[in-house]
């Protein structure tokens, strides 16, 4: 019986880990897809081997504070909850999935893990605070980090970088696999600047994904590491596995919610977010918390936009009393060798509309299921592990 349940709780693991790779490659490459920088299959897999590079290394912190911190006695750790456990982790992220929108699997995992931990009365509330404290503060450090690029540096940012899509239509950066080793293609029409920035924002989407391995892995593998019954090694492996299949399947949702329903972002836009975003999540994985990858990733696009948006106005128009302009729609690339605009130069009706930038519809929805999933994760887990018998808690 205790093989039949381990063998279901690797599959439940798995299925967890399959929706991972569907929630995060949105984030991590939506952007560089929507902007027709590489393809989707590209994207998937670079995120698949990105990923495994983050959760082998640093990923194991985190891991232990899912696997071993959050609640005080880990003997709660049966296969049978923990299998409980991974199916409301996996069945609310694949709810999140299908409605394509990259819901927060870091939110999703710690909240089943926490209601186990609740109902049974063995919950770590000083971890699980300073988890959820950091979860309030990143989202807005990236916000305002975002926003200050956007108002002050990101015109000179975007000078040096100044890229937008591939006006075509077609991806800027493929793969010629006529010969017997594989080599990157550019466009026909790309400039070496284009270029340039289309390797740069492939490589920070490397990044980010190399940031969400190092969070995301403890989120299907931490209930299963906390029995003992199988090495950390093996099970992050075994998740890494689970993701990639995620990435090349599932994750073609949540590509096309990130990178073209709710913004359109030029690259310089794309390589902003990528940094601030996986910079934090990075930082907080160092320290072994489970950071919110797709919260903070959504935050700085909005952060970043909202900051570009009122260079139209100077602070001293605003003590003047003067109306403040604001277009949201501002983070087009300037044309190649134009002067970057100082704040105040630009005007309104220079600047696209905010329907260019956000799709306030689908932005309402991504915002409404990031929140919902956790919520059903964890109130199901809550419920069952205090009212149903068969777990003998």
């Amino acid at each position: 019986m205790t093989e039949v349940l381990l063998i279901v709780g690797l599959l439940v693991a798995m299925f967890v880990g399959y929706n991972i790779g569907g929630a995060t490659t949105g984030p991590a490459f939506g952007p560089a897809v929507g902007a027709n920088v590489i393809t989707k299959l590209m994207a998937a897999g670079l995120m698949s081997i990105f990923f495994f590079v983050g959760a082998i290394t640093i990923g194991p912190q985190v891991v232990e504070t899912l696997g071993g911190e959050l609640v005080e006695d880990t003997a709660i750790f049966t296969l049978r909850s923990n299998v409980a456990v991974l199916f409301f982790i996996g069945g609310a992220l694949f709810v999140g999935n299908y409605a394509g929108v990259p819901a927060s699997t870091s939110m999703t995992a710690v909240g089943a893990i926490a209601a186990l931990g609740l109902a049974t009365g063995e919950l770590n509330l000083e971890v699980l605070g300073e988890i959820v404290i950091w979860w309030i503060v990143a989202p807005i450090i990236g916000f305002w980090v975002a926003g200050i690029i956007g108002r002050y540096f990101y015109p000179r940012i975007n000078a040096w970088v100044a890229i937008e899509g591939n006006r075509e239509g077609r991806e800027m950066v493929t793969i010629d696999s006529s010969g017997i080793v594989p080599r990157l293609q550019f466009g026909e029409n790309a400039t070496r600047r284009e270029i340039t920035g289309a390797l740069v924002v492939v490589a920070i989407g490397c990044l980010m994904a190399f940031s969400s391995g190092t969070s995301n892995i403890a989120n299907a593998i931490a209930p299963i590491y906390g029995t003992g019954a199988i090495e950390m090694t093996t099970l992050i492996v075994i998740g890494s596995v689970a993701v990639t299949v995620g990435c090349f399947t599932i994750a073609r949702r949540t590509l096309d919610t990130l990178g073209n329903d709710i913004t359109n972002l030029p690259l310089t836009a794309a390589i902003v977010v990528a940094v601030i975003s996986s910079g934090i999540v990075i930082g907080l994985s160092w320290i072994g918390i489970p950071a919110s990858f797709v919260v903070i990733a959504t935050m700085s696009i909005i952060g970043l936009g909202w900051g570009r948006a009122t260079r139209t106005t100077t602070l001293s128009d605003v003590r003047a009393g003067e109306e403040t302009r604001v277009s949201v729609g501002a983070l087009t690339a300037e044309g190649e060798g134009e002067r970057p605009p100082e704040i105040g130069e630009e005007e309104p009706e220079d600047i696209p509309k905010a329907s260019d930038l956000f799709d306030p519809s689908t932005t309402a929805r991504v915002v409404l299921m990031q929140n919902v999933v956790p919520i059903l994760s964890t109130v199901s887990a809550f419920l069952t592990f205090r009212f149903v018998p068969v777990f003998g808690f």
